[in-house]
């Protein structure tokens, strides 16, 4: 006995017209620019301070501390009152400061990639780098208010740059320049490591040789020969020099081109290991 095979009760044009009325007519929204993109990843970081407020906390202790501590421990001792010390060690301190809260650009990138949410960045229709690029620019507002806070405690205390308002705004400018360049070497570190204690880690064994084997204390002139041969080739010395510089409005054309060029190099050299690092990703 032989059974007849169903025959199939689907209209294709039916299917078509219930398809059709079931997808939006609506046109779909433009992409967003490099520069939006961006920008609300940048956003995205400073919204993490609501949620988060213990991320202020670098921000605004450190500066507090270093400045204070370092003044009033050493300003006696190295030119014989702190206020007077105070004047060449804010600069410094300022640098040194900022440096040392670059890396958390880095931790947050990776905290982000060990908790998947990187990978959902990367399948939506925008730019790719702009998840970078917004993350160091978001920092770079904390790094504006720890910059801000030095200064103000640095006022309050008696530091009186000579070059006014707009040297120490110049000075600023320079560090946040350098600082967003140096944040590309820990976001390649962040796309590198397996976790974000390995960022810190790493990114520590670097800065405390380059913040502290420096001139932010005391004048290089007053170091062993074959440690002034470190500093006088470390950026950290260089950008110390043009802040200072500019700050109390003498000459700064050699640090400040030094400047210029390691921020250069930094970007160049990281800024590209970081994208290639991240279409390795994709």
């Amino acid at each position: 006995m032989s059974v007849a095979a169903p025959t199939s009760t689907h209209d294709p044009i039916v299917d078509q017209v219930d398809l059709g009325a079931a997808l939006s007519s609506r046109p779909r929204p433009t992409r967003p620019s490099p520069l939006s993109a961006s920008i609300s990843f940048a956003w995205r970081a400073l919204l993490k301070i609501k949620h988060v407020p213990m991320q202020l906390f670098d921000v605004t202790m450190f500066p507090i501390m270093f400045t204070v501590l370092f003044t009033y421990l050493f300003g006696g001792a190295l030119a014989g009152s702190p206020r007077e010390y105070l004047q060449e060690l804010l600069p410094g301190i300022l640098v040194m400061t900022v440096a040392m809260i670059t890396p958390y650009t880095g931790m947050g990138l990776n905290t982000d990639i060990t908790k998947g949410i990187f990978d959902r960045f990367r399948s939506l229709p925008i730019w790719g780098p702009a998840v970078l690029v917004g993350a160091l620019l978001g920092d770079t507002v904390r790094y504006a208010l720890a910059a801000a806070i030095t200064i103000a405690l640095g006022l309050a205390m008696g530091f009186r740059p000579d070059g006014g308002a707009i040297g120490v705004l110049l000075g600023v400018a320079l560090l946040l320049l350098f600082s967003f360049s140096l944040s590309w070497m820990w976001t390649a570190i962040g796309l590198k490591v397996d976790s974000p204690e390995s960022v810190m880690q790493v990114s520590m064994m670097i800065l405390f040789p380059l913040t502290f084997a420096s001139n932010v204390f005391v004048a290089t002139e007053t170091m062993p020969g074959w440690v002034q041969a470190f500093v006088n080739v470390n950026p950290v010395t260089h950008l110390v020099d043009a802040s200072r510089a500019l700050m109390h409005g003498t000459g700064s054309g050699s640090a400040l081109g030094w400047v210029l060029l390691w921020s250069a190099g930094f970007t160049a050299v990281f800024g590209t290991l970081t994208m290639r690092l991240y279409r390795a990703e994709r």
